[in-house]
């Protein structure tokens, strides 16, 4: 018997040893794999990877799309020293920073009624439906509504506070000083939805066990919330924070319905900004050195994020 299983091991490593000397390591494998990996390969490189690509290189040329490749020349970095020194871009850059603090708002809503509806709330999932469908709503159709709700004269905001009292009501987004507080307050009612759906989830992995002992040691609400919750849902917190962030610098469609960029170029952002330059005023490398920027700001600001993220949230 032992006999027989000395010679079966041995045609095995025969075996194995032929498999190895196949050319290539087995070709048959490899070009399977390369073909699952095709689709997503070839659809990342023309649709990510060569605009990527072809962005740069255009940042450093005079060209629009209108005119063709061969219109395109070599102009260094003019697009650079003309966008940092013109002002409406700065201006862009301004609003864009402070478009940034609906972020925090936005995450202290969404974690105070995930803890409300976590606990306090029977029937959960239709609560979770209705906070999320602003999220899921076309921006397009949330931007109209919102331009009927903040008529300065005709509005149904306006109407109410003047049938309250108010003789002057703010004209929202057509007064300088508060339209972009309008946006603002748009991106925080349509992002409470993902933010709290994302901090359920985050909620339902913290072990009970640590609110009972708590309980027992005569632990108040505020203190588990803030001792317990907000340490341990804190890398839900951090992921929220840096897709947030990235999303305030990505605001587009909502604007351009909403404002297009204005009053005065009140609400105009780095990201309408490109656009103006790009498909209104075809300078597309000029456009894509604000591409470039941009890209530059959003990767320096989440590479310091990652960096505070060590000294706040606890895995």
């Amino acid at each position: 018997m032992q006999s027989v299983s000395n010679a079966q091991s041995n045609k095995i490593r025969k075996k194995s040893k032929r498999r190895n000397k196949t050319p290539f390591g087995g070709w048959k494998e490899n070009v399977a794999g390369y073909l699952f990996i095709a689709p997503m390969f070839i659809g990342t490189s023309v649709l990510v990877l060569f605009p990527i690509i072809s962005s740069l290189v255009l940042s450093f040329t005079n060209w629009n799309f209108v005119s063709g490749f061969e219109g395109a020349s070599f102009v260094g970095i003019e697009n650079f020293k003309k966008l940092f020194t013109t002002n409406l871009f700065h201006k862009a850059l301004i609003n864009n920073f402070i478009l940034l603090l609906a972020v925090p708002v936005t995450l202290i809503i969404s974690l105070a009624l995930a803890v409300i509806i976590n606990k306090h709330v029977y029937l959960k999932d239709m609560f979770k439906v209705i906070y999320f469908m602003p999220f899921i709503s076309s921006v397009v159709a949330v931007a109209v509504v919102f331009q009927v709700l903040f008529h300065p004269s005709k509005g149904p905001i306006n109407q109410l506070l003047m049938s309250l009292g108010v003789e002057n009501p703010p004209g929202w987004i057509a007064d300088i000083s508060f339209s972009l507080p309008s946006v603002m307050l748009i991106m925080i009612w349509t992002g409470i939805g993902f933010n709290l759906i994302i901090y359920l989830a985050g909620l339902q992995n913290i072990p009970k066990e640590l609110y009972e002992a708590a309980q027992m040691d005569g632990a108040s609400s505020w203190y588990q919330f803030t001792k317990i919750t907000v340490p341990l849902v804190s890398p839900t917190t951090f992921l929220l924070l840096i897709t947030g962030v990235i999303s305030s610098f990505k605001v587009f469609d909502l604007i351009i319905v909403l404002t297009n960029g204005g009053p005065a170029n009140s609400t105009l952002t780095p990201v309408v900004y490109l656009y103006q330059q790009a498909f209104l005023e075809l300078k597309t490398g000029y456009a894509s050195a604000i591409s470039l920027v941009l890209f530059i700001l959003i990767l320096i600001i989440t590479y310091i994020q990652f960096i505070v993220q060590k000294k706040w949230v606890n895995y």
